[in-house]
């Protein structure tokens, strides 16, 4: 079987290059993981390409098309519902049961799941091949990132017990504005020079995309190893994240779906909220998880994260895929 079989064929159950490229990374990090000056130098090129990341997303968005997508506000309030207040109390709710078996960083590292934004690249590819609403896809997936720089610290901040010791300053949340408000802000103003090179070339902006992601995470978990991450998390422990990470998707899923059929929405309408309602951005939650939890257990804090965005993309796939054919 040729090598373009086999690819197509993991596309098909969720595994693309992305996919393995983010495992071989934790792999990377888990046997030769960065310290000393190279993990200080590798921070930060991290904040460099995160920044130019949202640079990036700030030029590539059509104001056209945000005016476009906000006129179907069912589909846009039905996103920040399941974004902003379904999901984090689904998390809050199951917090609990996570920590009867799983450390206390695990514990708040799910209940950060619930506070993210919706993803902007996957959620919008995803609407685009089921053949869904994509201005509207497009339009809630920057809102949701442009509002969850703000909001998602803040929710965060009301909803993790102060006994927790994971407390935030606010000054995190102006370092948060730094790093990816303002960018994303100059991107809109330098838009009229670069739009159509970006349009034309998608390959710069998925390589800075999937390029910021992989650094984060290799920076992330190379201090976890240094610190024992694996040490701390058994076997059996991984396997129940996984499990309440699979049932948190699961859960939300259901209720989208429901939900958007009892508003009428539309087939089209119906698959952006689906994709853009259920998963959850790394690529605006790691470095946010950097500024607010620095000099905490952010390989630990961020695991959950991690494993909720492996399953959405696997999970989202697969769907896609069938829902297409």
């Amino acid at each position: 079987m040729s090598l373009s079989r086999i690819e197509s064929a993991l596309k098909r159950i969720g595994l693309d290059r992305y996919m393995m490229l983010l495992v071989l990374t934790v792999l990377l990090a888990s046997f030769a993981p960065a310290s000393g000056d190279f993990a200080a130098v590798l921070r930060q090129i991290t904040w460099w390409a995160v920044s130019l990341l949202f640079f990036i997303y700030g030029a590539k968005l059509s104001t056209a098309t945000i005016v476009t997508g906000l006129a179907n506000w069912k589909l846009q309030l039905g996103v920040l519902l399941c974004t902003f207040a379904l999901f984090p109390l689904l998390t809050l709710a199951m917090k609990p049961m996570i920590l009867m078996g799983l450390p206390v960083a695990i514990g708040v590292g799910f209940l950060y799941i619930g506070c993210m934004p919706s993803t902007v690249q996957s959620s919008i590819a995803f609407t685009s091949v089921s053949n869904g609403n994509v201005a509207g896809a497009v339009c809630a997936a920057s809102i949701s990132n442009l509002i969850g720089v703000i909001l998602s610290p803040l929710l965060f901040m009301a909803l993790i017990p102060g006994t927790s010791g994971y407390g935030i300053e606010p000054s995190a949340i102006w370092k948060i504005v730094q790093q990816i408000l303002l960018p994303f802000a100059v991107g809109q103003l330098c838009r009229p020079l670069l739009a159509n090179f970006l349009n034309k070339y998608k390959t710069p902006t998925m390589v800075v995309d999937r390029g910021s992601i992989l650094l984060i995470v290799y920076s992330a978990f190379s201090a976890g190893v240094v610190n024992g991450i694996w040490q701390v998390v058994q076997p059996a422990q991984l396997l129940m994240l996984i499990g309440f990470c699979a049932a948190l998707l699961a859960v939300v899923m259901g209720i989208a779906i429901t939900a958007g059929r009892l508003a009428g929405m539309s087939k089209a309408d119906l698959l952006a909220l689906f994709y853009c309602g259920s998963t959850k951005s790394l690529a605006t939650g790691l470095p946010m998880a950097g500024i607010l939890f620095a000099g905490q257990d952010i390989s630990l804090i961020v695991l959950p994260l991690m494993i909720f965005h492996l399953l959405q993309l696997v999970v989202c796939a697969i769907l896609s895929q069938r829902v297409r054919a």
